[in-house]
């Protein structure tokens, strides 16, 4: 009884952890608009408050799994709750751009040392396959929701009090999570003599840094961009080079090439790609074409919230080990990119928008996040060695803060380019009408994302084994190396 307690109460701290980290990816969406007036934003400036955090977090997140298997999963879980309390603080009282944008940065820095301990401690702590399967279940439904979630509370603290309690918010939450890990049992932390990959921590922070920006910069600085990107494509390759020499590689490349695991992680960066440019779109559309409050914007996408809750939780957590990733994947990625279809299909002069549109667009989007996250998740974590599992715990944050940094730069810079050549083109048309293109415009590639990443899955998750072991098992030890070499199939 006292083990299951304690297994129970990991799941709760956990799961407020990954709330925060998923829901500031978005809550401040909503509190843009009041922001941007407030600090004095410009409109290509202000998505810097979104992908200062995506940056700072997907940049780190592989040297965030590395110190937590140094440190103990346990003892870096709790200092990067107490970091993220405090930097949301200080975001809370910016008093211009720069300040907020470091403060979310900050955060990013603490959320990298998070996710992939909390990851791990789950991994570590639910071992049993029906346990696992639940507890992934609700571990993927607070991510799937926590998105939309953060665009509710968004909407109502913006409102209601201020945009900055969007971020001072996090501090309470926070601190009860700290409460919480008074009952998770201690781990062990890896004394294995393995130091830090700087050659490697290095490339990949700084790939990761010059991809995300050739994106946001892609609108006003199209040259600069595109050496940007050269830059990061450079730097990224010669971090798998390095990684494949290296004694102790920061990630070990027998992670990724696991046939099943490698799906995952691609079909959850795309996912996010989407997801991320869809919740800002949403935020405002809303608000500035439809003319809702930030409360009615947020409250809007409950919807999004309780589809993704239902799906993730009774569907993908009751099926786990039942039915193999990829019929729970594929159909998940096909239904979100139904949703963003959709929507391609809105004008300026749209009518019955909520009813014919919307709904059935979060509807879509809700269900198929809620049955992604789930078995990419376990597939993310699953028959790997105890050694690995922090830095496998961090690729898989990783993809998706790479995803949701990529696609809140890339669509925002397709939609605001759009919008100024419809301008150009269409003399007469109102600004509602070009902004509207330019939101359908990016849904569109979203959609096209979304149905490459069905595309591309297929031939790694459908195997012959996959359909006779839907979720494989941890490993024995003569198996072992055969499965960190990625021979799944």
């Amino acid at each position: 009884m006292e083990d299951g307690r304690r297994r129970w109460a990991t799941l709760l701290a956990v799961s407020a952890a990954q709330l925060l980290v998923v829901l500031d990816g978005t809550i401040i969406n909503i509190a843009l608009p009041s922001a941007q007036q407030a600090l004095g934003m410009s409109d290509t400036a202000r998505q810097w408050a979104i992908t200062a955090y995506a940056l700072a977090f997907g940049g780190l997140l592989l040297i965030g799994g590395r110190i937590s298997g140094a440190l103990g999963h346990r003892r870096t879980f709790i200092i990067g709750l107490l970091g993220f309390a405090g930097s949301s603080a200080l975001g809370g009282a910016a008093t211009g751009p720069e300040l907020l944008f470091g403060a979310r940065a900050l955060q990013g820095v603490f959320a990298a040392a998070l996710a992939p301990a909390g990851l791990s401690l789950l991994t570590i702590t639910f071992t049993g396959g029906r346990e696992r399967g639940r507890a992934f279940g609700v571990f993927a439904a607070v991510g799937a929701a926590g998105s939309a979630i953060g665009l509710i509370a968004g909407g109502l603290l913006t409102e209601y009090a201020s945009w900055r309690w969007c971020l001072y918010i996090n501090v309470p939450v926070a601190l009860l999570a700290v409460l919480g890990t008074t009952l998770v049992p201690r781990d062990r932390p890896n004394r294995g003599g393995q130091g830090l990959d700087v050659p490697g921590a290095l490339l990949s922070a700084a790939g990761f840094a010059a991809v995300v920006y050739a994106f946001a910069e892609a609108e006003s600085d199209k040259r600069n961009a595109a050496l940007a990107l050269f830059v990061g494509a450079v730097l990224l390759t010669m971090f798998v080079i390095v990684e494949l020499r290296t004694r102790r590689p920061l990630l070990p490349m027998r992670i990724l090439l696991h046939r099943a695991r490698a799906g995952a992680f691609l079909s959850i960066t795309l996912m996010f790609v989407a997801m991320f440019g869809f919740y800002l779109f949403m935020s405002y559309y809303t608000q500035t074409v439809l003319g809702y409050s930030p409360v009615e914007a947020g409250l809007t996408l409950i919807i999004n919230a309780l589809a993704a809750l239902l799906a993730s939780t009774l569907i993908a957590g009751r099926l786990h080990g039942r039915v193999p990733p990829a019929a729970l994947i594929l159909p998940g990625l096909l239904a979100a990119a139904a949703g963003m279809l959709l929507l391609t299909r809105l004008t300026a002069s749209t009518t019955d928008v909520f009813a014919l549109y919307l709904v059935p667009a979060l509807v879509l989007t809700g269900l198929g996040i809620g049955l992604v996250m789930p078995p990419t998740a376990g597939l993310a974590t699953t028959a790997i060695d105890h050694q690995d599992i922090g830095s496998a715990s961090a690729a898989y944050n990783a993809s998706q803060q790479l995803g949701a940094a990529l696609g809140t730069a890339l669509l925002n810079t397709v939609a605001a380019s759009t919008a100024v050549s419809y301008l150009a083109a269409h003399p007469k048309a109102t600004p509602a009408a070009a902004v509207v293109h330019g939101y359908t415009t990016a849904l569109m590639i979203a959609f096209a994302i979304l149905l490459a990443a069905a595309l591309l899955a297929i031939p790694l998750l459908v195997t012959r084994r996959s359909r006779r072991h839907p979720i494989e098992a941890p490993p024995s030890d003569e198996s072992e190396k055969s499965m960190q070499y990625g021979h799944s199939t």
